[in-house]
């Protein structure tokens, strides 16, 4: 497994390759109903096109590592086992699977090998890396981070380390803050997934992608918020709002989850009016960030 972490920036936290219906989560996802939304596709794409562009066979989709990477991001999106020193290749009690804290001190590697099996038919070992940014995940840039880190290139094109492997399936999926991407050694005889528009029959739309991609935990509103600093103690995150608040950001609050005190400028009922803040203030704030709560 590699893990791979951003904030404002790329940080790889490589240690170890861990050739790596669910209870109390959101969706329940199986070989039958999996699809691949416009942005996974797109991902899959890229990465077989730098393997064809260093004269490598395209890796087949799989149904089966699909549906261990959806399972993965909805166990990581929804209940966070990746918190104080587990890695996120970590699996929470929350679900049909064995759960592990997986860091590099407490090695449980048949708890990642072996997640295909638990979850599918698909009877080999998976391999997987996994990408985490604490602001919600853009897919166009996803890309161009993997290539940042030398290890994910060589993961992509089995070399070095990864010399002795030769994938022959794949399976991805694109959450909010968590990518997980599955390679498999053998065929599986589950097929490819689909589109998720061919699956839904409601047009190619990219909020219909969306919608059966990402988990919905309950029906409360979303609120995002834009997001400047992150401190470990009320104090600092007090003296750091009275600052925002003496530059004119009045609508500056505090958001304590998670352990954290986080200084919101502004909060928003959009994704899409966040973003838009979010552009507007580059020049002042360039390493503001989008928190969904």
């Amino acid at each position: 497994m590699l893990s791979l972490r951003s904030s404002s920036s790329v940080l790889l936290i490589f240690g170890i390759i861990i050739l790596t219906s669910i209870t109390g989560s959101a969706q329940s996802f199986t070989v039958d109903n999996i699809c691949l939304t416009a942005e996974e596709t797109t991902l899959a794409r890229q990465i077989n096109r730098y393997r064809k562009d260093n004269r490598l066979p395209e890796i087949p989709l799989s149904k089966s590592l699909t549906v261990v990477a959806k399972t993965h991001i909805d166990d990581l999106q929804t209940h966070r086992p990746d918190t104080n020193i587990c890695t996120a290749a970590s699996w929470s009690e929350h679900g049909k699977w064995t759960p592990c804290c997986f860091n590099p001190y407490v090695l449980k590697y048949d708890c990642m090998w072996d997640k295909p099996k638990e979850l599918t038919a698909y009877p080999y070992r998976g391999y997987e890396l996994v990408y985490y940014d604490e602001n919600i995940i853009q897919p166009d840039s996803l890309f161009a981070i993997f290539q940042s880190s030398s290890e994910t290139m060589d993961m992509f094109l089995t070399k070095n380390m990864f010399h002795d492997k030769k994938w022959a399936a794949m399976g991805l999926a694109i959450g909010e803050n968590y990518v997980s991407i599955w390679f498999g050694q053998r065929n599986d005889p589950a097929g490819t997934p689909k589109a998720c528009r061919e699956i839904s029959g409601m047009g190619d739309t990219d909020q219909t992608q969306k919608d059966q991609s990402l988990p919905v935990v309950n029906n409360k509103p979303s609120i995002y918020h834009l997001i400047y600093g992150s401190f470990t103690t009320k104090a600092d995150a007090d003296e750091a709002l009275r600052r925002f608040k003496n530059n004119g950001m009045e609508k500056a609050s505090i958001l304590a989850k998670d352990g954290r005190y986080r200084i919101s400028l502004e909060q928003f009922n959009t994704l899409r009016n966040a973003m838009n803040a979010k552009e507007k203030l580059q020049n002042l704030y360039p390493e503001a960030w989008i928190f969904k709560e």
